[in-house]
C-alpha cells in the first residue's frame, strides 16, 4: 500500500521539476547557443529546438499535475528522461565545453551531476508507472518527495549559488586563518586588479586552477576565493584584500584543503601583513 502511494506521488515531483526546467528555456531561448544543440541540429535550428523542448516540458508537466492520472503521461516522462540522458552524454562526449541548458542560465559544462539528475528523473518516472491513483491521493507517502527534491537540488549545478556556495563560504570563514580578519562597496574589478599586483598572488599563482569562484565582504576586508591544487590535493585559495588605502603588499592569502578546511599553505612573507 505504501509503495503504491509513493509511486502515486512521483508525478507531482516530476511535474514541478519540468515546470522549472521549462521556464528557463521559454524565457531565455538565447541560451540555446551555449548548448550542444547547434552541433546536434544546426545553428539555425538550435533555438527553435530549445523552445520546442521547453513547450513539451510545460505540456507534460501540466498533464502530470492535472487529474486524471494516465499511464501515457508517465510513459512520456520516462521517454523524456531517457532522451535528456542521451543528449547530455552526447554533449559531454562531443561538445564538452557546452553548457547543459537544462534549467536556469548557469553556463556550466555538462558534468556527472547533470547526467545523474537526468537518470534520477528517468528512475522517478519509471517508479510512477506502477501507480494506480493520482498524486493527490498519496497521503503521508508524499513526504518522501522532500528527500527526492533534495536529491534533485544537490544534482542541479544551477542551484549551487543558493546552497553550495554559501556553505563553502561559511566553512572557509570558520576554518581558514584569515577568518578573523575583517567592506564597503568597492567594485570587484578594482579588487581583482589589486590582487593581481600583489606578492600574495605571485606566491600562489602556480596553484590556482580557476578564475574568481566566489567573493564576500566582511568589515574592512573583501575575501576572494579560487579553486586551487596543492600537492595533488583539491584546495581553495582565499585572498583577503583590504579596502580603503590598500596596497598590493597588504593582500593576504591562505590555501586550505577543499574537504577538511585545513590550512595547507600560507606564505610566511605575508603572515605579518596588516
Amino acid at each position: 500500500m505504501f509503495a503504491q502511494q509513493v509511486a502515486a506521488a512521483q508525478p507531482l515531483l516530476i511535474g514541478l521539476l519540468l515546470l522549472w526546467t521549462s521556464y528557463g528555456k521559454l524565457t531565455r531561448p538565447e541560451e540555446a547557443t551555449k548548448t550542444a544543440l547547434p552541433k546536434l541540429v544546426g545553428e539555425n535550428r538550435a533555438r527553435p529546438a530549445y523552445l520546442t523542448v521547453g513547450a513539451i516540458e510545460v505540456v507534460l508537466a501540466l498533464a502530470l499535475l492535472s487529474p486524471p492520472a494516465w499511464t501515457a503521461e508517465v510513459l512520456a516522462a520516462s521517454a523524456l528522461g531517457v532522451g535528456f540522458t542521451g543528449y547530455l552524454v552526447y554533449a559531454k562526449l562531443v561538445v564538452p565545453e557546452a553548457s547543459c541548458g537544462c534549467a536556469g542560465t548557469a553556463a556550466k559544462p555538462v558534468g556527472a551531476r547533470s547526467i545523474a539528475r537526468a537518470l534520477l528523473l528517468t528512475a522517478t518516472a519509471a517508479a510512477a508507472l506502477t501507480a494506480s491513483q493520482g498524486w493527490w491521493s498519496a497521503g503521508p507517502a508524499a513526504l518522501i518527495l522532500i528527500a527526492e527534491a533534495a536529491a534533485f537540488v544537490v544534482l542541479s549545478p544551477e542551484l549551487d549559488r543558493y546552497w553550495l556556495l554559501p556553505l563553502r563560504r561559511l566553512r572557509i570563514q570558520l576554518s581558514h586563518p584569515l577568518a578573523g580578519t575583517a567592506s564597503n562597496a568597492v567594485p570587484l574589478a578594482a579588487t581583482h586588479r589589486l590582487l593581481l599586483l600583489s606578492p600574495a598572488h605571485r606566491a600562489v599563482t602556480g596553484l590556482l586552477r580557476s578564475d574568481i569562484r566566489d567573493y564576500w565582504d566582511e568589515a574592512d576586508w573583501r575575501f576572494v576565493s579560487y579553486t586551487a591544487r596543492y600537492d595533488g590535493r583539491p584546495a581553495t585559495a582565499v585572498f583577503a584584500v583590504p579596502h580603503g588605502d590598500a596596497t598590493p603588499e597588504s593582500v593576504r592569502v591562505a590555501v586550505v584543503d577543499e574537504t577538511s578546511g585545513q590550512t595547507l599553505y600560507r606564505p610566511a612573507l605575508l603572515s605579518l601583513a596588516g
